[in-house]
Parts: C-alpha cells; sequence; structure tokens
C-alpha cells in the first residue's frame, strides 16, 4: 500500500494552497479622509503629537492606511486586513467629525490611558513599524496632550 502522506506530499500540497490563497486578495480602498473630519486638524494638534499619532496610531485607527508590501501575501494580508477594520471601528480618526462630544471625550481619555499603559501601538505593529515605537517622552507628550488629566 503506497503512503500518501509523505513529507513530500504533504510539502507540495501546502505549497499548492499556499498559491491558490493568493487568489483571495483584500480591499484597499481608501475610505473618506476629508480633512474637516480629521482628528488632528479639528482637535488642532500640533505638529510634533500630529507626526507622532500618524506614525503610530493611524495605519489602524483612520481610513489612511499604508499597507505594507507584506499584505499582498495571503494569508498575512487576511489578519492583516481584518486588524485594521477592528481598529477603525473600535477608533476612526478620519471620521472624528461623526462622534458626538461626549464620545470624543471617551476616545480621547481611553486613547490617553491605552497609549500611557503601553498596550497601543501593539507590539505586532511596532516590530515592523520602528517609527511606531515610542519613546517615555513621546508617549507622555501624546498622553498628556490627549488627556492633560491623566496621570
Amino acid at each position: 500500500m503506497k503512503q500518501y502522506l509523505t513529507k513530500k506530499n504533504i510539502g507540495w500540497t501546502l505549497i499548492f494552497l499556499l498559491a491558490l490563497a493568493q487568489i483571495k486578495t483584500i480591499d484597499k480602498t481608501p475610505g473618506d479622509t476629508s480633512p474637516e473630519n480629521d482628528f488632528l486638524i479639528i482637535e488642532q494638534a500640533p505638529e510634533e503629537v500630529a507626526q507622532l499619532m500618524k506614525a503610530a496610531c493611524y495605519d489602524c485607527h483612520s481610513n489612511s492606511t499604508n499597507y505594507p508590501w507584506y499584505s499582498e501575501v495571503a494569508p498575512v494580508s487576511w489578519w492583516l486586513k481584518r486588524h485594521v477594520d477592528k481598529g477603525s471601528a473600535q477608533l476612526n480618526y478620519s471620521e472624528w467629525n461623526t462622534y458626538n462630544e461626549g464620545t470624543r471625550e471617551h476616545k480621547k481619555k481611553e486613547s490617553a490611558e491605552f497609549v500611557g499603559k503601553g498596550w497601543m501601538p501593539i507590539g505586532p505593529y511596532k516590530l515592523t513599524h520602528p517609527e511606531a515605537r515610542l519613546t517615555d517622552e513621546q508617549r507622555q507628550m501624546l498622553v498628556d496632550w490627549l488627556n492633560p488629566t491623566v496621570d
């Protein structure tokens, strides 16, 4: 009886499945990025804060995602797209104007807390985006600007 589960057959099957997975691509169409809806403009962020937030927050929490080269490779692209969709559903700085005042204040406080505790940006993002690796001083600058009452 012939063995079908040889290492060679398993290897070729995995290569075939990976190649087949490349057919299902992700939608990278950007959403609305109108300046009149953008958090940094509405809240009149200083330039240094704006640069930090664009580097550390906007890829996942806005409609201005800059997809890296590996977003072309499934299944990594699927994971990345799901992560970006979940992040922007929780908080979307490109749609800041759609939040009411209470929601805005809550999201600013929550952002300050997550940045202050080091929960944001998340570890996997920082691995491939060195510009998002905030120093303690940068982290504190964002916390102070987002919510000056947070300790």
